[in-house]
């Protein structure tokens, strides 16, 4: 087994490295001066099972394209078997046609990585179930949620817990957590009038007193926790707190949490953090690392990966 990192998030994939005992695979990814994408990996791979691990975050097009050239330089160097691990899975939010005339981008996405020589993809806590369907090749989504469930527990122990979901759309990931903790769990009603803007307008559920988690899957522009935290406070939480997968974090995201009544945003390191997002007093990050690592030995070894979760 081979481990191969390209540059969206190396310190993760060092980390998977470490902990399976396995140097990470010497190749280079530069640009030309025109910023083309150029990959030459070093060491032999044929015939080798190869993980290529690559978030599409932000810039999301040059990683991706990164990706894609790696796969291919990895099926024409004869590799016998090519995942990859994509922590973050970039244009998940465009899974449907929002509109007339609208794309399905997570679909072309998913083709792309396809046609470009992975024959499996490993992910975590993807946008929505149905990209899985857009795979023709087999994938593993992996969840969070063992690894947040561990980390409220270290933090809350027996406190009064509400797990929160900031929507109805992430009722199902936030009941997984409450189950795991045997917590009870609220929702927020909420109206988006566009994208990237939303507003808060019922809590189902009594939050009084209780020590508020919300959990969801992307924090991009942060308004939607933002929102949420200031409504669980005034409807009478002791205190909020958000668990989320994928810390996209975008604009003015890190300021707009810093100045919010959210106590701590826990990330996981699918996406590696910004210097604003270091430096941030309420901003940590948790790492995925074992997990990723345990499922990549388990796909090499042919082994179940659904049974971590169990």
């Amino acid at each position: 087994m081979k481990i191969l990192a390209c540059n969206s998030n190396r310190p993760l994939a060092e980390a998977i490295g470490s902990y399976l005992n396995i140097a990470l695979t010497s190749a280079t990814i530069r640009r030309f001066s025109d910023m083309e994408v150029f990959v030459e990996i070093h060491e032999n791979v044929r015939g080798e099972d190869v993980f290529v691990v690559q978030s599409t975050s932000a810039p999301a097009n040059d990683h991706l394209m990164e990706l894609l050239v790696t796969l291919d330089a990895l099926r024409r160097g004869s590799a016998r078997r090519i995942t990859a691990v994509v922590p973050y899975f970039g244009y998940a939010r465009q899974d449907r046609k929002s509109g007339p005339r609208t794309p399905i981008t997570a679909k072309l996405v998913a083709n792309l990585i396809t046609n470009a020589g992975a024959d499996r993809v490993v992910t975590i806590d993807l946008h929505s179930g149905q990209i899985q369907g857009f795979f023709d090749i087999p994938l593993d989504n992996l969840y969070a949620a063992p690894v947040f469930s561990n980390d409220i527990k270290n933090r809350f122990g027996n406190e009064d817990l509400m797990i929160v979901s900031p929507d109805v759309g992430g009722v199902v990931r936030a009941r997984i957590i409450a189950r795991r903790l045997d917590a009870p769990l609220a929702i927020i009603d909420k109206r988006r009038e566009r994208a990237g803007v939303s507003e808060v307008m019922n809590i189902i559920g009594d939050v009084s007193g209780r020590h508020c988690v919300l959990v969801d899957d992307i924090v991009d522009s942060a308004g939607t926790l933002c929102n949420a935290a200031e409504a669980l406070m005034k409807a009478g939480a002791t205190s909020v707190s958000a668990y989320v997968t994928h810390g996209v974090l975008s604009g003015g995201a890190v300021a707009r949490v810093t100045a919010s009544p959210l106590e701590s945003l826990v990330t996981t390191d699918s996406i590696m953090a910004t210097e604003a997002v270091q430096r941030a007093h309420n901003i940590r990050q948790i790492s995925i690392a074992p997990l990723m690592a345990e499922a990549i030995q388990r796909v090499s070894e042919e082994r179940s990966v659904s049974s971590l979760f169990d």
